[in-house]
């Protein structure tokens, strides 16, 4: 078990309804918390585990998240996966991109929510925990209570060996996906065309026994409205 991680792709093409009115005139990704654009969070994370290869999808406002990532001077290089024809949610977005991936696992990072790392660093810990013998999926997953700034009842279960399975319908499940996951090509082969959602591939994966959770020590932010914002910076403040 453990691997390294060749490559990184950032969920960067969404519309960001509810993070208006401040998505009226920038691409989500470019709102700025802590400092910086959201997107410079998740990259700052990918640069400190050390991934040499990041691939970035845009859709909303594309133009303007294409020229923040030019100016970009980091340790990687970073190519676009252009959805400007058609908004492909996670799941045809990953599709869409995988040309442009190289290695297995691939790092899949969404780019609103904001993480802390506990005493090891997360991403490089999800390479620790890999076994492509056993998973098509690692995601990163933190307990309901210690998810800031999120509202829901939960995502997931997980067993004792890490195997994940699905909140059931009007209960709550104890832990919440924190939009970071390991991947293998695999779980892409059969996938629908045009836009859909990653939840498919999970729900495959659970079927298969194939999907499974490491729990985050760190802390996490969902910054998904413009209310979680200063919540958000007070919090990474205290730090």
């Amino acid at each position: 078990m453990g691997v390294k991680i060749d490559s990184a792709m950032v969920m960067a093409a969404g519309i960001g309804k509810r993070m208006r009115p401040l998505t009226a005139t920038r691409p989500k990704p470019l709102v700025r918390v802590a400092g910086k654009p959201l997107i410079d969070h998740s990259l700052d994370r990918i640069e400190a585990a050390g991934i040499g290869h990041v691939v970035v999808n845009v859709h909303y406002l594309a133009d303007a998240l294409e020229a923040h990532l030019a100016a970009q001077k980091r340790a990687f290089d970073i190519v676009v996966s252009d959805e400007r024809d058609q908004l492909l949610e996670t799941g045809g977005g990953m599709v869409r991109a995988a040309p442009l991936l190289r290695g297995d696992p691939i790092l899949i990072v969404n780019s609103d929510n904001i993480w802390t790392d506990g005493p090891q660093d997360s991403i490089l810990n999800l390479a620790r925990h890999w076994d492509g013998d056993r998973m098509d999926a690692l995601l990163l997953v933190i307990r309901q209570a210690s998810a800031t700034g999120h509202r829901g009842l939960g995502d997931f279960h997980m067993d004792p060996m890490g195997k994940l399975s699905r909140r059931k319908p009007g209960r709550i499940a104890p832990f919440v996906y924190t939009g970071v996951q390991l991947i293998a090509p695999r779980l892409l082969d059969g996938a629908p065309e045009g836009p859909f959602s990653t939840n498919i591939l999970w729900d495959r994966a659970i079927a298969a026994g194939r999907l499974y959770g490491l729990s985050h020590l760190g802390q996490w932010f969902d910054v998904g409205t413009p209310a979680s914002i200063a919540p958000t910076e007070a919090a990474l403040g205290e730090l």
